[in-house]
């Protein structure tokens, strides 16, 4: 017997005002200026980066109409009304904060910021100036996202038990690279490991337990790192590497069923939701094959920010202040406790 699922519930791109972008950073920013100019009706008419020369090729690729020559030429802009901040991991705080203080609306990559104590300096930050700040968790905003949030809430797999994600690869030693470099964040927690982190909590909640294994590496950094997070709703197994090739799947377990995630699991990709034993139950299949042809729906966090502003909000309904700063919580422990480790 066939299973039916939920269909996912998308804001209208067109429904919500069309605002004025200004992005730091060309590295990912790539990807998402041509998913906004794809996917929705929001305008990037202003970027900044440290090199000009690329930045201008930058800007002529995609039609932006003004460069800046620096991050406070950019967020003092009146012309802006939102700022996507796309640079490296230890400068996210810095740039936020003075968005923020320009009045500006900002979107942040992941992670926010370099640790739980940050990360709240620059929610708290927004609320106290009136203005919208989202971490671009741009897995929250994608359809499979809601089509999980669905299943779980209309009860098709029971109660919640167990979550499992992975995100691992293989990155060859190199200390130019920011993977490898302590100074910019590097290391398999804050680039890899966020992902598995943060899917953990939009099923489970904020942890009350959080138990980790990892190894340190050349540099110093964290190479591989195991993760077991307890909550009220269930419990979480967690991995993710730099030096290892992982599955980078994910699952939610529940009384009465589960949902399996393909991989990676935080694009665009097919999940499936059975009602029964795995291997006899009733299933279902989710995908969406279009947005992973289309830039995998990076900009869909785009309208939703713009819906958000227009609401009036100053937070993610789907990805919270308080969650954004539990995830990197758990990121600061799991970071302690590697530190500790002997090098590899």
């Amino acid at each position: 017997m066939s299973l039916t699922i939920p269909a996912p519930r998308l804001p209208d791109p067109y429904q919500w005002p069309s605002f004025r972008w200004g992005v730091i950073g060309t590295g990912i920013g790539r990807s998402f200026v041509r998913a906004v100019a794809q996917q929705t009706r929001q305008r990037v008419v202003a970027v900044t980066a440290r090199d000009q020369a690329k930045t201008h090729a930058f800007a002529a690729e995609f039609g932006i109409e003004t460069v800046h020559s620096s991050v406070e030429a950019l967020v003092n802009d009146p012309g802006l009304d939102v700022v996507y901040i796309a640079s490296p991991h230890p400068l996210h705080k810095e740039q936020a904060l003075a968005a923020i203080a320009a009045g500006k609306h900002v979107l942040v990559e992941k992670p926010i910021a370099m640790s739980a104590v940050e990360a709240n300096e620059i929610t708290s930050a927004g609320r106290a100036a009136g203005v919208l700040v989202m971490e671009a968790m741009w897995t929250r905003y994608l359809p499979q996202a809601d089509v999980i949030r669905r299943v779980i809430a209309d009860g098709i797999i029971g109660d919640v038990h167990q979550v499992q994600a992975d995100f691992g690869f293989v990155s060859q030693y190199d200390p130019s690279n920011r993977l490898w470099a302590p100074e910019l964040g590097g290391g398999a927690l804050l680039d890899a490991g966020i992902y598995p982190v943060s899917f953990s909590s939009s099923i489970l909640g904020s942890p009350t337990l959080v138990r980790v294994a990892g190894d340190r590496g050349r540099g110093g950094v964290d190479t591989r790192v195991d993760i077991l997070l307890a909550a009220p709703r269930g419990r979480a197994l967690l991995s993710t590497s730099i030096t290892t090739q992982l599955p980078t799947i994910a699952s939610v377990s529940g009384s009465e069923g589960g949902i399996t995630i393909g991989a990676p699991f935080f694009t665009p990709t097919q999940l499936t939701v059975t009602r029964g034993a795995a291997w006899d139950g009733d299933r279902a299949v989710f995908s969406t094959p279009e947005l992973a042809r289309n830039d995998g729906g990076i900009g869909l966090q785009a309208t939703a920010l713009a819906q958000y502003v227009a609401e009036g909000r100053l937070e993610s309904p789907l990805h919270p202040h308080s969650e954004v700063v539990d995830v990197m919580r758990v990121l600061d422990v799991a970071r302690e406790v590697v530190s500790r480790a002997p090098l590899d």
